[in-house]
């Protein structure tokens, strides 16, 4: 089993920037092996998502340029990097977590189905 746990969000003006944390926990699991994503509302919309050994990032082109997936496998934490940030952001962030994916050293963007473990999310509110 995996536990997923985002942190980060919060009130932001536009063009401003924030860095959520997804923190997991792992029973018999080793975090290195899962490839993981994030994604935005109750449609799950895709935004980022990364490979084990960070050898694979993929970003929806409204992140790109603006938003950065990584990973610390030594504090078993995926992190999203996000800059100039507009209204269009604004939402609850999911961190998703994936042992398949790991394993085939990919991850999905736009599959969110794949995913076998979800955080519960944080908020995201950007606004002046």
């Amino acid at each position: 089993q995996l536990q997923l746990v985002e942190s980060g969000g919060g009130l932001v003006q536009p063009g401003g920037s924030l860095r959520l944390s997804c923190a997991a926990s792992a029973s018999g699991r080793t975090f290195d092996n899962f490839a993981f994503g994030w994604f935005r509302g109750k449609g799950r919309e895709a935004v980022s998502c990364i490979s084990r050994n960070d050898s694979f990032t993929h970003y929806t082109d409204s992140a790109k340029g603006r938003f950065t997936i990584s990973r610390d496998n030594s504090k078993n934490t995926v992190y999203l990097q996000m800059n100039n940030l507009g209204p269009d952001a604004t939402g609850v962030y999911y961190c998703a977590a994936d042992l398949t994916l790991g394993i085939r050293h990919t991850c999905a963007l736009y599959e969110e189905a794949m995913y076998d473990y979800w955080g519960q999310g944080t908020q995201v509110t950007v606004s002046s």
